[in-house]
Formats: structure tokens, sequence, C-alpha cells
């Protein structure tokens, strides 16, 4: 039975920033269930070339869907003062994601000057690969040293299908080998599993780069925004996943890099390499997320599920000084109490979430 189709309807955007609980300079930043914050996650564009089934289908995403003016979005000016910001607040890691990233003109320079500005943060991209080679090079001279790159398939037809561009795996294939030539290395290749459509490439994925030194996650098909038409039944288990791998390379569990890693990590037990799965469905991790996302036209988000931001950038572009930039942030994390993936029930699928295009997976 088919799920229909949630069209896009416009969100109601700049949330009310609640008053501060306690000044940021008191202590570390804690939300209302204790969790710190240590990643930021920034969207530099809501534009993709790519119609992903699960994350901007063609039918919604068409033609005639209208994409953010330039001037609606953060410039990256913008972009490196709330970066700095939240760096203030405890950031260790900013991710660059879109839509499409590597469409953002002239990111390599908004890389050069977030890792300028800050030396020690962790800076990575999420990129569909497809502009990778010809920008691998100028990446990794503007100061980024890692990369995620999608792949949901090795099977030509199945990805050609999944990404509805027609766009060919070898050219992201070709893209991988680029940017670990460049330096961006290892590289981190995202695939997201669904039942019936790709999870059968599980066993070629973890074939293909046992080895290689790349890892591959494997994450669980979200119900991220309202039109990917997601189903439970098309969720493979991270469990059925492992047991998978497992039964053609013996692998076993291996400890975070860090607390709140999303992806666990798994190694090949004759020392092939390691792969990750990312369980957000069937083992939610909410009690220990620690992610903060920033969306292309500058609301935050304190949840991949929301459904509703908190408008940064009109406190930046009304003058607002640095301080009154981090109290506003602080105050907002400092509130925060969703968990969604822990109470997701048959109904909170079709809830009006914002698209992942929007602020990045």
């Amino acid at each position: 039975m088919s799920v229909p189709v949630i069209p896009v309807a416009p969100l109601r955007r700049g949330l009310e920033i609640p008053p501060l609980l306690r000044d940021p300079a008191s202590g570390p930043l804690a939300d209302m269930r204790g969790r710190g914050l240590r990643d930021l996650r920034i969207s530099v564009t809501d534009r993709c070339n790519f119609r992903c089934t699960y994350c901007m289908p063609r039918d919604v995403f068409d033609a005639n869907h209208e994409f953010l003016p330039h001037a609606q979005i953060l410039s990256f000016e913008e972009i490196v003062r709330v970066a700095r910001v939240f760096h203030g607040l405890g950031i260790a890691k900013i991710r660059l994601t879109g839509g499409e990233p590597l469409l953002r003109r002239n990111i390599e320079g908004l890389v050069a000057m977030l890792s300028q500005a800050l030396p020690d943060i962790d800076l990575t991209l999420t990129t569909n690969g497809s502009a990778l080679k010809q920008k691998a090079r100028a990446l990794f001279e503007a100061g980024l040293r890692r990369i995620t790159v999608s792949l949901d398939s090795l099977d030509d037809a199945t990805f050609r299908a999944m990404n509805d561009a027609d766009f060919p795996v070898a050219r992201v294939l070709e893209a991988i080998d680029v940017a670990a030539a460049e330096g961006l290395a290892p590289v981190k290749v995202n695939m997201v599993v669904k039942r019936g459509t790709n999870d059968d490439q599980v066993i070629a994925m973890a074939r293909h780069f046992r080895g290689s030194g790349h890892i591959v996650r494997f994450i669980e098909f979200m119900d991220v925004g309202a039109t990917n038409g997601w189903r439970m039944d098309d969720v493979v288990p991270s469990a059925e996943v492992v047991r998978r791998i497992n039964a053609e390379f013996p692998c076993e569990p291996v400890n975070p890099n860090h607390f709140g890693e999303v992806a666990k990590r798994w190694r090949f037990k004759d020392g092939g390499g390691e792969f990750g799965i990312i369980s957000s469905v069937s083992q939610a991790f909410c009690s220990s997320c620690n992610r903060a996302r920033l969306s292309t036209d500058g609301s935050l988000y304190t949840c991949l599920f929301a459904t509703e931001g908190y408008d940064l950038k009109s406190i930046l572009r009304k003058g607002a000084s640095d301080e009154d930039l981090s109290r506003a942030v602080a105050a907002v994390w400092q509130r925060r109490e969703d968990r969604y993936s822990e109470i997701r029930t048959a109904d909170t699928p079709r809830s009006r979430k914002v698209e992942m295009s929007f602020i990045g997976g």
C-alpha cells in the first residue's frame, strides 16, 4: 500500500528565542536532558543536482520548485561568524552539508575562511561526489582534510534510479579515488539502505571497500521531512545489516571515537578495515545526541526531525553582538528536550518536518 506524499508546505520560521536558564560562561553548555553541544552541521545551499528518492523526490522538487534566493541565504562571512560563536560554546566539529554543498559557488573559499578562523576545529564536508573530482584539490588546499561521499549502490542501474539524475556510479567511485589521492582520506562513504531497493548491495559495498582504508556507513532509511514516502516496512534494521556482513566477513564491534558518535563502529576480524552503522530508527541515539544544525537560511534546528527552527539570521542582520548571538544559541540549547527517534510512532512520520535538503543529513 503506497503512502500519500505530503506536499512541501512553507514552515513557520523564527521560533522565539527563550530566556537564558544559565549564563553560558558559567560552565559547559547542556540541554534539558544533560546533552552537551559538540557538533555543528551547516547547510550552505538548499540546491542539489540529484533527486534522490529518500531526500528530494523529483515529483516534489521539480522544475517549478522555488529554491531560496541568494539574498536569503547566509553569506560566507555570516557563516564564519556563527561558527566562531558556536566554537566558543564548545563545538569541536563542523560539517558542511546541503543540498549539495559543492554547488555553492566558491565553496573552497568558505573552507579556507573556516579553517583559518578556527584552526583547531574538525572540519569536514558531505557531498554526492558529482563535482568532487574537480574540487578535491582546491578543497584540500583550502584546509579540508576529511570528506564523506554518499553512494547508495555499486550497481549502476540501481544507483541511477536512486539518484534520479542518471548519474553513473563509476564517476562517484572515480571521485573517491581522486579525493583520496589529494589527501582527503580516509573517505567515509554513506549508503542509505532501503529494503527492496538497494539492500541487496550491502555485501557488495562491504566487499568493495574492505582493505581500501575507506569506511562505509550503512544508514537506516529515515523519515526525514515529509516527502519521501517513508514506511517502516522499508527500513532494514542495522542489526540485520551487521548479521549479513558478519556471515560473509566476520566482524566485531569497536569502541566509539568519542561520546555521542552517531555511527557504531565495527571492524573486520581479518584486519580488512572497519565499517559503521547508523541506526536512528531501530536503535535511537537521542540520549547522546550533541548536534545542532544551521539551515541554509540561517535558522537553528536542534533535531534532524524538527518542524521549526530559531531565526539566527535576523539576529545577525540586526546588528547583534557576538555575545548577544552566543546567549541566543545558549538559550535555545538549554531549553532543548527533543527526542523524536525515541518516541517515534506510526503517526509521527507524517508530521510536517523540515526537509533534509534544507538542514543537511
